[in-house]
């Protein structure tokens, strides 16, 4: 579940860090970032809890207001096809995530800020909520009701992401790559799946945990090398106009240009350039662009630079 893309973002974030210390300890930032990747995982997780949570919400709403004293009749005979739904139920009884909330919690349950409330009142207030309730009463439409639920609707709760800043600092960018996860999670659920199925796992495989430390340990090792590279060729820019987390990108993108050879450069030069556009100024993509390319013709002339 932890991509490269993550792993590249994250570790950008690490290396920043890593200079503005004064202490520069490469154990301690290889942690730091294996326990940051471990915190977006953990989001993906609490993400699944999501809708246990809403769900109970529901289930309690709906007690709430069936014995109020004068309570209507549509209060005591409410549609429980929400807080009944199959796919949530299959959730809450997954072993994975019972495990994960014994171990660690939920920061839904712990919340203070009415923020399920807030969220189960606009939920059943949606066109997707009122056109679940007229549709199939069956477990396909339970599953598709709260996939479209996150992606038109949790996924751009502004709400949603001030609380989970709040929550963790290593979650200030992680909301919409890890709702594309559990999008892609609901997606795999089938009816006869039971308590034992399997929910994404951090890693992919063992090479992309490898990749992000490698690729960590090649930046910081060779800082001065790639800084080096860098410099020649922005002599004839204004320096001070220069985003600093421009030259950290550009020495972590040379660091992976040179120490895996089976990514093709073209991907490792869109990643970067993406990642500068999202984290830098609006400039810095064309730039980083124009540098990386002429690095990479230079290491070829030189014969530094194979790719598989």
């Amino acid at each position: 579940m932890i991509n490269r893309i993550i792993i590249r973002i994250k570790l950008l974030q690490i290396v920043y860090s890593y200079y503005l210390k004064e202490s520069k300890d490469l154990e301690l930032t290889e942690k730091e970032l294996m326990f940051s990747l471990q915190k977006s995982y953990d989001l993906y997780r609490y993400f699944l809890l999501l809708i246990a949570a809403l769900t109970d919400a529901g289930q309690k709403r709906q007690d709430l207001r069936k014995h109020r004293y004068l309570a209507t009749s549509e209060e005591k005979h409410p549609n429980t096809r929400f807080v009944n739904n199959r796919f949530a139920e299959q959730l809450r009884q997954n072993q994975e995530l019972q495990q994960f909330e014994n171990e660690k919690g939920s920061i839904w349950i712990q919340d203070d800020s009415n923020l399920i409330k807030n969220l189960l009142e606009q939920i059943l207030d949606t066109d997707i909520y009122h056109k679940y309730l007229d549709s199939e009463d069956d477990y396909r439409s339970d599953r598709e009701f709260w996939r479209k639920l996150f992606k038109d609707f949790i996924s751009k709760q502004a709400q949603l992401f001030d609380f989970l800043e709040e929550k963790s600092i290593y979650w200030n960018d992680d909301v919409d790559i890890i709702c594309s996860f559990v999008l892609k999670t609901i997606k795999q659920f089938d009816e006869t799946d039971g308590r034992d199925k399997k929910l994404l796992p951090m890693f992919k495989n063992e090479h992309d945990r490898e990749f992000a430390v490698q690729l960590l340990n090649q930046t910081i090792l060779h800082r001065e090398e790639y800084s080096q590279w860098i410099d020649k060729y922005i002599r004839n820019w204004d320096l001070e106009r220069i985003a600093t987390i421009d030259l950290y990108i550009m020495q972590i993108a040379i660091a992976e240009l040179l120490a895996f050879p089976s990514i093709p450069i073209s991907v490792t030069l869109n990643e970067y350039i993406d990642i500068a556009k999202f984290y830098s100024t609006p400039k810095s993509g064309l730039f980083i662009n124009g540098i990386l390319d002429t690095i990479v013709q230079d290491l070829k002339k030189e014969n530094k630079l194979f790719k598989n």
